[in-house]
């Protein structure tokens, strides 16, 4: 009797820019790896549904989004997402109008951004060189700086005289859940090691409950080492002691320039992936590339497909598919090894050229008994 593979519903939103272009590349990767599962035992399958929301969609119609796209979304198993933002919309608009009412709308609360270092691609860290550096940045992803509370008032007063209010928020569940998250991560790795990120001595209210939180939750794994940095030495260490680093763990703001920051360490943001997870899977998750849309490439061929196809073995590991997400993983390996690297990580390879060298990769570990 044949069983039926598993097929993922997923929702495609390529955006705008270079988003359509890696979007593109990941769905044929992952559509490749999913013909090549049938007649393993693990079968499965991908039932793709696109959605043209973006800048483009916001020219039309003044929205990012339609108004019930939200309601649209959540009964997909994830949600695969390219990069927002065009010059002709203002950032905030294009940020909050998509992506981020989807994470928020979804409760997205975790989210994770791996920094590892490929074979073939020459990082501007020394240490690099002869060191082995792999670790794993986790930001709170619902509140913190991106709370979204605030506003502007008194522009009455004429010129110079209005005033704009940013509130940040920080919630001890918030910060628990968060940091039970990098705990448990922490536990799965070869160095149990959570290194969490504060700004206590400035911020005395927020990050003074974001470090009580930390200390109280630490108590509850004592198999896992820990310390608190001050955001702006843990910069320098990103630089300065990389190897001492496991998972990092760190408020909305500070995570999203840390993470920036070790996928420049790497070699490039062209090969950083992440998950915005809803680790209670009431909602789908949403995984994405952290470049951005680069609209001074947008349309050429140039972009780096390599992020977007990591952020797709994130998504098979959420999933519940390790042995597919390693298999994508040392694709990505065997690729950038071979030197087939785009532009941005001093190659000469296009889009298609990558795409192409990561789908002949899978195919070759089949053929070599690397289901």
């Amino acid at each position: 009797m044949t069983t039926a593979p598993r097929t993922f519903r997923i929702a495609a939103i390529p955006a705008d820019g270079v988003g359509r272009e890696v979007v593109a590349a990941g769905r044929a990767v992952l559509d490749a790896l999913a013909e090549d599962s049938r007649g393993s035992g693990t079968e499965f399958a991908f039932a793709w549904e696109e959605f043209p929301w973006g800048c483009e969609y916001y020219e039309r119609t003044g929205k990012m989004m339609d108004e019930d796209g939200l309601d649209q979304l959540k009964d997909f198993d994830a949600i695969y997402f390219g990069a927002v933002g065009w010059p002709t919309v203002p950032d905030h608009i294009s940020l909050w109008g998509l992506r981020l009412k989807i994470c928020q709308s979804f409760d997205q609360w975790a989210n994770v951004r791996p920094v590892h270092f490929l074979p073939g691609i020459t990082s501007p860290l020394r240490k690099a060189d002869d060191t082995e550096l792999d670790w794993v940045v986790v930001r709170e992803n619902s509140e913190g700086e991106y709370a979204g509370l605030g506003g502007r008032n008194l522009s009455g007063r004429g010129p110079g005289g209005e005033v704009a209010l940013q509130s940040a928020l920080f919630t001890e569940v918030g910060c628990e859940r968060i940091m039970r998250f990098a705990f448990d991560l922490a536990r799965t790795r070869t160095r149990r090691k959570v290194s969490s990120v504060t700004k206590s001595n400035a911020q005395q209210y927020g990050m003074v409950l974001w470090d009580d939180v930390f200390k109280r939750v630490a108590a509850d794994y004592p198999d896992v080492e820990t310390e608190s940095v001050l955001v702006d030495a843990m910069s320098a260490k990103f630089v300065l002691h990389p190897e001492d680093l496991s998972v990092v763990v760190a408020s909305n703001l500070n995570a999203d320039i840390l993470s920036d920051l070790g996928s420049a360490l790497a070699g490039s943001l062209g090969l950083a992936a992440s998950a915005n997870l809803n680790p209670e899977r009431r909602f789908p998750s949403m995984f994405e590339p952290v470049h951005g849309s680069a609209p001074d490439i947008a349309g050429q061929g140039l972009a780096n497909p390599i992020g977007a196809v990591g952020s797709a073995a994130l998504m098979l590991d959420h999933f519940g598919l390790p042995d597919q997400a390693a298999r994508l993983s040392k694709a990505i390996e065997a690729t950038t090894a071979a030197g087939i690297l785009t532009r941005d990580v001093g190659g000469t390879a296009t889009t298609e050229d990558v795409t192409k060298a990561l789908i002949e990769a899978l195919s070759a570990s089949s053929a070599g008994g690397l289901r």
